[in-house]
């Protein structure tokens, strides 16, 4: 069988979360999230953040996510603003324009947004009331090119953003891979103090499903379980939920587990670097984007599993190869091997 590095949620989940779900399996407990666990695992994310006023509401999954937080804070009228590698364009099946929002896209090669790529969406959309109205700038952390932000470029962003009205809304599908990056600068607490809407990502980093969703901004707070509920994402059986984040939060095991990955991908691009193989980007986080001879890419895939994200020219390709808080040295190793002895 094939060793799968196409992404980092092909296992279940930690056995802690299991255990606990085990353990608290029989006990009668509130619906919707009311439970002991959920309220627990709420408290303890906003003494991480340092952030008592934030509200925090778990969901399944991280389009779900998306779709929630867009649709509920953007008037009718309003639209979002993304990098073209965002995941709200690429891989959600219109379900932003599903709900009859706009998202403008900007091309960005390390999939990072910047005061200066915003600014010409802002000026070419002056013609008011005939276009829509960009209100939200979307990012994710770390991107879906594996890049992060640091805390200067986020404050950079934030404080741009406070100047022109915009929402920063940041998706945290992988929070915690890009805040346990080596090169990385940024806390929990600074995403706190610097989004008006963010989410921990937990389906990708050790759980069985489940985001957190956090929301800063007091105003935005403002009957945002309504939205949860109309959308579907409301579970009776909150616990589910609630135990899963309790489990990852306690002991910080959640950056834990996207520092291990982190740590194994690291290990399969410096053996790269070593032999002179380039990137599509510079990563640090669980994801690397290694540009391979297709002849090596085709005997890689003999073992291996992985995607191929982007063709260069008749020769050469590029693969994503992403580690998981599973990921053991057994495959890093088997496939550093096969580096090894091709290159």
């Amino acid at each position: 069988m094939k060793f799968s590095f196409k992404n980092d949620y092909s296992e279940g989940c930690h056995p802690d979360i299991l255990q606990s779900l085990l353990k608290h399996n029989l006990d009668q407990q509130a619906g919707y999230g009311e439970d002991e666990y959920s309220l627990k695992a709420k408290e303890l994310i906003k003494i991480k953040m340092k952030s008592p006023k934030s509200e925090i509401y778990f969901v399944s999954g991280g389009t779900q996510v998306n779709l929630i937080v867009i649709s509920s804070v953007l008037r009718p009228y309003q639209c979002a603003i993304s990098a073209s590698t965002g995941h709200i364009l690429n891989n959600e099946t219109g379900a932003i324009e599903a709900t009859g929002h706009k998202i403008i896209s900007i091309e960005k090669e390390d999939g990072k947004l910047m005061p200066s790529d915003i600014i010409p969406v802002l000026e070419n959309h002056r013609n008011i009331p005939h276009q829509v109205m960009p209100k939200m700038v979307y990012i994710s952390n770390s991107t879906e090119l594996g890049t992060v932000y640091t805390a200067k470029e986020l404050e950079m962003l934030s404080n741009f953003c406070k100047e022109n009205k915009l929402y920063l809304f940041m998706d945290g599908a992988r929070m915690g891979h890009g805040l346990t990056s080596e090169i990385s600068d940024l806390t929990l607490e600074k995403v706190a103090e610097l989004t008006d809407i963010f989410y921990l990502g937990g389906t990708k980093n050790g759980a069985l499903i489940g985001e957190a969703i956090v929301v800063n901004n007091q105003e935005l707070q403002t009957d945002f379980a309504f939205n949860i509920k109309q959308k579907g994402a409301l579970l009776a059986k909150g616990r589910l939920l609630g135990i899963q984040f309790l489990e990852l939060m306690k002991n910080d095991l959640y950056f834990d587990l996207a520092r291990h990955a982190n740590r194994q991908a690291m290990k399969i691009k410096k053996a790269m670097e070593e032999r002179g193989v380039q990137f599509l980007s510079d990563t640090y986080t669980n994801q690397i984007f290694p540009i391979l001879h297709n002849s090596l890419i085709e005997k890689l895939s003999v073992k291996f599993e992985f995607y191929i994200w982007k063709k260069i020219n008749e020769n050469f390709s590029t693969i994503r190869l992403i580690t998981s808080w599973n990921t053991g040295d057994e495959p890093v190793n088997e496939f550093i091997e096969i580096i090894k002895k091709e290159l």
